[in-house]
């Protein structure tokens, strides 16, 4: 049996062929045989076969001998957090995050919160859980029903400081997701230390059947509920969150989409601020903001490969305080290294108070400095040979060529960079220019590079 669920970070796939109780189970079983843990933690996202999914994997740990704390209805980050704050080896999230309704997935993480991807051990729970060769445990595990969510708040306290923070009125957007219990217990948490910010929530309660459809503000058409809610209710910041809230997507008081590039600008600040000299990583795909930043803070910028199993090593190799990606993903050394979503907007409160500024004047800067075209994706036959005939073509100007992740051509007053997605025929496209240097409008760029790729 050819299990076709298995994916490059996660498990994700269609509900009854590719995913369904039987193979959750054997996951679970595949998982304790391995690893042999002596405790994990598990948790479930609010889709409809997230929680039968869960107790399936449960039965499988618990068959291999493994203990289980259940934690319920979580988001990704809360069994991050569990697996590296409690006295456990190991972590599991049912979810599916923004994929469709008829998918549904798991995130795996070891002792620490290490990730378990294709190349860190995925590919040997799919072998095991293909064959089915499982040793009967000597002991059955047991499973127990575990409250996080009270340490997990206490942790996202110690990125703020209450004294430091203005009168501030936030909307917040779960999506129906799971996001929203978290957000209520830092409400209550907030009051109780008289912090002065009003939490305005729409489509706040968990619901299965997403009547608001599933949650991904990274695309254009899921932003308007938060952007209008900003508008009418005056709000400083609006935060919106996809599926498992490992994402937020930021909207500043006039109700814009900021892109995830300046956002990793802002928390780079956000860290710089409280420590000059800490280490930021970044990934390659738009990079000049971030370096400015980082530099004007006294911090030190380190480039890497995206995707979270690289930013995550990276970090680790230079005891990096924070790392983003573009793509709305941003980590964090004091969580383990882990993605979170809601740190992201706890640090933008914490440097709107700071600096005094509205997020659109703190952001608007970063734009005018350097402009970017967002990312932009073409269908191509063959993704090297477009990516070889945009090298031919601009060799005769010489540009810096990194090829940390896909290539990058620097050319002084503005640099591209394009890589081929690892899943589909796509080629993704990213231009930003140096506004200091008298550019060309981003546009000319991209309308460049489209006639090149497309002809």
């Amino acid at each position: 049996m050819t299990l076709t669920c298995f994916k490059a970070y996660d498990i994700r796939g269609k509900l009854g062929t590719e995913l369904n109780e039987d193979i959750a189970y054997k996951i679970g079983r595949a998982y304790g045989q391995i690893y042999q843990p002596k405790t994990v933690v598990i948790g479930a996202d609010v889709r409809l076969t997230s929680e039968s999914l869960k107790q399936a994997t449960i039965q499988g740990l618990n068959d291999a001998g493994v203990n289980v704390l259940d934690l319920g209805m979580t988001g990704t980050e809360e069994v991050y957090f569990g697996a590296f704050h409690l006295d456990v080896q190991g972590g599991i999230e049912v979810t599916a995050s923004h994929n469709p309704m008829d998918y549904n997935g798991m995130k795996l993480v070891r002792e620490n919160s290490r990730p378990i991807s294709a190349d860190t051990g995925l590919k040997e729970i799919q072998a095991l859980a293909e064959s089915g060769n499982f040793i009967d445990a000597t002991q059955k595990g047991l499973v127990e029903k575990y409250n996080i969510l009270p340490e997990f708040v206490d942790h996202l306290m110690t990125y703020i400081d209450p004294t430091k923070i203005r009168p501030m009125k936030l909307v917040t957007n779960a999506g129906n997701g799971a996001a929203g219990h978290v957000i209520d217990a830092i409400e209550e948490k907030f009051k109780a230390l008289n912090i002065p910010v009003e939490f305005i929530k729409i489509h706040h309660e968990a619901d299965g059947n997403f009547p608001n459809g599933i949650p991904n503000p990274i695309l254009i058409e899921n932003r308007d509920s938060t952007s209008q809610a900003v508008l009418k209710h005056g709000a400083d910041m609006g935060i919106a969150w996809d599926g498992d809230f490992d994402r937020c997507f930021l909207f500043d008081e006039k109700g814009q989409f900021i892109e995830g590039y300046y956002i990793v600008g802002l928390l780079a600040q956000a860290f710089l601020l409280k420590q000059a000299g800490e280490k930021i990583v970044h990934d390659p795909r738009l990079t000049w903001n971030t370096l400015d930043i980082v530099e004007k803070h006294q911090g030190i910028a380190v480039q890497s490969k995206s995707g979270h199993a690289f930013i995550k090593d990276v970090m680790r190799e230079h005891n990096a305080v924070y790392g983003g990606e573009m793509s709305a993903h941003h980590y964090f050394r004091d969580f383990a290294y882990c993605d979170s979503g809601m740190i992201p907007w706890l640090l933008a409160v914490s440097v709107l108070s700071e600096t005094g500024q509205s997020l659109s004047s703190l952001v608007e800067d970063m734009i005018a400095k350097f402009p970017c075209s967002g990312e932009i994706n073409f269908k191509v036959a063959d993704t090297q040979v477009t990516i070889q005939k945009i090298f031919d073509h601009f060799a005769d100007q010489n540009p810096v060529i990194d090829q940390t992740d896909g290539v990058s051509l620097d050319f002084g007053i503005w640099r591209l960079n394009v890589r081929a997605s690892n899943t589909e025929p796509l080629l993704r496209l990213n231009i930003e220019s140096d506004a200091s240097k008298n550019p060309e409008p981003i546009q000319v760029y991209v309308d460049q590079l489209t006639q090149l790729i497309q002809a």
